[in-house]
């Protein structure tokens, strides 16, 4: 057997095992009285930031198969690490969000828990993380979340300044932190939503956060408005429903739904445009993922908005479960786009982190 083969094979397993995973915690919420998975109890002993230690493996090439490959759909690969720790609670990563350079991080993983630090890089390209911390999310009374029933599974993240939205799929509430009052310590507000977000279904309900900044543009409609997608919560034409919460425009949209993939999260550009993580599963060909683009201007209430795929990939590539997206902009002008996956806390996934720069 091949060393593509075989990978191939254990990739598999981890797309089952990715599977598994999700329907394990679709009974979590049909059974209250089921205790917290273990990592999550690790989360709950933790009452501030502690240090921890992250290890980091290069991922040299994308495509294992043809490494003479750079360029995929309209992205070229800048480089890649799997991430391991002896952190129990470190996993389920579900989104990040990185500062201006493209260093500092901030990620939450879906069991309630913050993780920041520093991404190290070597001429250009990504080499390890530093100065990691992990922190529970703390609720209103100053408590973490993962103490109230089902608040546990935060899978979104927009920040906008020093307000931090975080996004809890299983009870679809949102969350509001100021990282002005003490960072991860800051105390989350819950966040009024429209009604048809709690209609939204609790194993795929909101799955990706985007602020559109107050200043981004003067005749931008949208300016001051969070955009939340639901992950696979369709209208009555089967289209991803979202919402446009605040702003001078609130209201509901719909994503036009294809191949069968769903919403795993989204990043808004300078230039204005929405880019959207998709990802897909399969018992025949495993996990797919997918970025589609949509222009920011095409989005209003009750509208059905649609884009082209930028960039595709599928296990025969580096990939997992992948989960968050963000953006940075270099000083050269380069669009440079992050990848993070969630490994459902199995020993057959990977935490990945992926970097790619946007084509021209």
């Amino acid at each position: 057997m091949s060393t593509h083969q075989s990978r191939r094979s254990i990739l598999g397993f981890a797309a089952a095992g990715f599977s598994t995973f999700a329907a394990s915690r679709i009974a979590l919420a049909q059974a209250a009285s089921e205790p917290p998975p273990r990592a999550l109890q690790v989360e709950r002993a933790v009452t501030g930031p502690v240090s921890i230690e992250v290890n980091a493996r290069a991922i040299p090439h994308f495509e294992p198969r043809d490494r003479a490959r750079t360029r995929f759909g309209s992205l070229d690969y800048r480089s890649g690490l799997v991430l391991t720790s002896p952190y129990r609670g470190f996993g389920g990563l579900s989104a990040i969000r990185v500062d201006a350079k493209g260093e500092r991080f901030l990620a939450v993983s879906d069991q309630g828990g913050w993780f920041t630090g520093t991404i190290r890089y070597a001429n250009g390209k990504m080499v390890g993380l530093d100065d990691v911390e992990a922190a529970p999310l703390l609720g209103a009374e100053g408590r973490p979340i993962t103490e109230k029933r089902l608040w546990w599974d935060s899978e979104s993240i927009a920040r906008d300044g020093n307000i931090v939205y975080v996004g809890l799929e299983r009870v679809n509430q949102i969350l509001r932190y100021d990282f002005s009052k003490g960072g991860t310590r800051a105390r989350g507000e819950v966040v009024p939503v429209p009604a048809g977000v709690r209609r939204l279904p609790s194993n795929k309900g909101l799955e990706a956060l985007v602020v559109v900044p107050r200043d981004m543009q003067k005749a931008q409609p949208l300016a001051g408005t969070l955009i939340a997608f639901s992950e696979r919560g369709l209208d009555a034409d089967g289209n991803l429903t979202a919402f446009l919460i605040g702003g001078p425009t609130p209201g509901q949209f719909s994503v036009r739904r294809t191949e069968k993939y769903d919403i795993s999260d989204a990043v808004l550009l300078p230039s204005g445009e929405l880019l959207i993580l998709e990802r897909k599963f399969s018992w025949f060909t495993g996990v797919n993922i997918r970025i589609r683009s949509i222009p920011l201007k095409s989005i209003a209430p009750g509208v059905l908005v649609d884009g082209p795929a930028l960039f595709v990939a599928d296990l025969g590539h580096e990939i997992d479960n992948m989960e968050g997206i963000d953006a940075h902009v270099t000083p050269e002008g380069e669009t440079v786009l992050t990848l993070i996956s969630d490994d459902n806390f199995s020993m057959l996934q990977r935490t990945l982190l992926l970097q790619f720069t946007l084509a021209e």
